[in-house]
């Protein structure tokens, strides 16, 4: 399967997407169409934890004041699944490979 989940409001994800040959991969905007349950639990056995896929930078993650509390990787699944803005992106599943946010780490392994 591949994959890219992404935000279409993201300059990064925009950028990347322009760069990158995306025509083997299927598109989810994930305001549009949220990430489900089931992609969700596919995503984590491909990264082997839901903190990994969750993103310190929503704005969301100041106003709730998530950052004085202690989480569970059942805590980061539920705030993915409820908060779209919670799920790191892009997300780029390439068969059983999966990249998960921006860094220049990530981009430098995607060759793009």
């Amino acid at each position: 399967m591949k994959k890219i989940y992404h935000l279409k409001t993201c300059d990064t994800c925009r950028r990347m997407l322009k760069e990158m040959d995306i025509t083997s991969y299927t598109l989810q905007e994930i305001k549009t169409k949220p990430i489900t349950a089931k992609q969700l639990d596919e995503l984590y056995k491909l990264t082997n934890s839901y903190e990994v896929l969750f993103s310190r930078r929503a704005k969301k993650y100041k106003q709730m004041d998530l950052k004085s509390q202690v989480l569970t990787e059942k805590d980061y699944r539920q705030l993915i699944l409820d908060e779209y803005t919670f799920l790191k992106r892009p997300v780029i599943i390439n068969n059983n490979e999966v990249y998960v946010g921006n860094t220049k780490k990530r981009v430098d392994v995607l060759n793009i």
